[in-house]
């Protein structure tokens, strides 16, 4: 008889919200709940499925939670899993580590929280199932973990637990860093890790499992979210499966307004372009973020009534049902011919003249100066917005820098409108 578990990680309860631009209340509450909801569906795929654990493979919460609420619905969520005979393995990650919620809640005996490195044996169905975990104390973990497990228990299946960044993953920090080679060679059939929040899957002399975040958190986190479901066969062969669990899919979508001269064909492409994604996500609710590219005459009125333009884009992601924008955001360029009218136009020529200033390197500095200051005034949760590094900074000013002409020349055109 088979031996069966979901295996999920970083699910960052109460994660809180990521984007300053989420100004529509709903779709503020929406998200912000999404995490604990797509939790439940993990609950409820282990109840439809009958398996016969959870493995949570780190960063349950998302750092100094105390919150009862959280305490009484990771209660529930537990005992409906105890209630059923179902088993859950648990590691703390770099988050959970600065939980203090976690270190206060009582789970029922049915729930396996590793400290320092332990193995749990589980008979079922005639095969020895043996899990080993470990779990780090404080929020960072510079060096590997891998030392400090066991070797594989002959005549068992062996599934290791582990919160590991491996070689390094853009956006995410060292934590417990190991080679998938040594992982493969260390004897287990299965690992189910933890830590980096795209999924990945490693085979090999054994099957190795980064899942994934369960349910995305921003545009950066954007597409489909799953768990894996694993079946171990009588033989100790292992299979995979990936089942959606996201409430809420994130997805970019990008319209081209080349050849539009009307509003209202500004709005039918941004329709089209809304249906069109929203017919390929199979996540309950869509969360689009609208990008408007190509060239159109209409770049002054787009700029200058972007408020109505989002507004219009909202409306028509509502009539698709559990369709929401998150954000507009406007990378169109002018035509590039230039009339005679325009020559003389004196807010042309004003335009001209502030593309060129913005092009010298003493403007550069002044601007590079405000931002940095600007950043330097705000709280530390709000500093990323003009980038992470200097990189980041340079690459924001050129975005800014080449865009800002356009904007004061859309507003003066309309008459200095907001």
């Amino acid at each position: 008889m088979a031996f069966r578990f979901v295996h999920t990680a970083d699910i960052h309860l109460d994660s809180p919200l990521r984007s300053l631009a989420m100004r529509n209340p709903d779709l503020a509450g929406l998200v912000g709940d999404a995490s604990r909801q797509a939790f439940v569906s993990i609950v409820d795929l282990c109840l439809e499925e009958r398996v016969d654990a959870l493995v949570i493979a780190g960063d349950l919460y998302d750092g100094e939670q105390t919150s009862m609420k959280t305490a009484r619905f990771l209660a529930s969520q537990m005992t409906r899993l105890h209630q059923t005979g179902i088993r859950v393995f648990k590691i703390r990650g770099n988050h959970d580590a600065l939980s203090r919620i976690s270190k206060q809640l009582v789970f029922p005996d049915t729930v396996t929280i590793f400290g320092r490195a332990q193995s749990v044996l589980q008979t079922a169905g005639g095969l020895d199932i043996v899990f080993h975990g470990l779990s780090f104390a404080n929020p960072k973990a510079p060096d590997s973990l891998l030392t400090k497990y066991p070797a594989a228990r002959e005549g068992a299946v062996n599934i290791g637990i582990m919160h590991t960044s491996l070689a390094g993953s853009p956006g995410h920090d060292v934590y417990a860093p190991c080679s998938i080679a040594d992982l493969h060679a260390h004897g287990f059939d299965y690992w189910a890790l933890g830590h980096i929040h795209v999924r990945q899957v490693y085979s090999g002399a054994s099957t190795v499992v980064m899942p994934g975040i369960p349910q995305g958190r921003d545009i950066n986190e954007a597409g489909e979210k799953s768990v894996t479901l694993v079946t171990v066969r009588d033989d100790r062969s292992v299979e995979i499966e990936e089942r959606l669990t996201s409430v809420a899919q994130f997805e970019r979508v990008s319209v081209d307004l080349t050849g539009a001269v009307e509003w209202p064909e500004a709005v039918a492409c941004i329709r089209f372009a809304l249906e069109e994604m929203r017919a390929t996500v199979r996540s309950r609710h869509a969360v689009a973020r609208v990008g408007l590219r190509g060239t159109s005459p209409l770049l002054w009125a787009l700029i200058r009534d972007r408020d109505l333009l989002l507004a219009e884009a909202e409306q028509a992601a509502e009539q698709l049902g559990h369709t929401w924008v998150e954000k507009l955001e406007l990378d169109l360029a002018p035509p590039r011919t230039e009339t005679d009218e325009d020559i003389a136009d004196p807010i042309f020529e004003l335009g001209q003249s502030m593309r060129a200033d913005a092009t010298s390197e003493a403007f550069r500095a002044e601007a590079r100066a405000f931002v940095q200051k600007m950043v330097a005034d705000l709280p530390a949760d709000g500093r990323d917005f003009a980038g992470k590094d200097e990189a980041g900074l340079e690459q924001f000013l050129d975005q800014v820098l080449s865009k800002g002409a356009d904007l004061v020349t859309a507003r003066l055109k309309s008459g200095g409108s907001s």
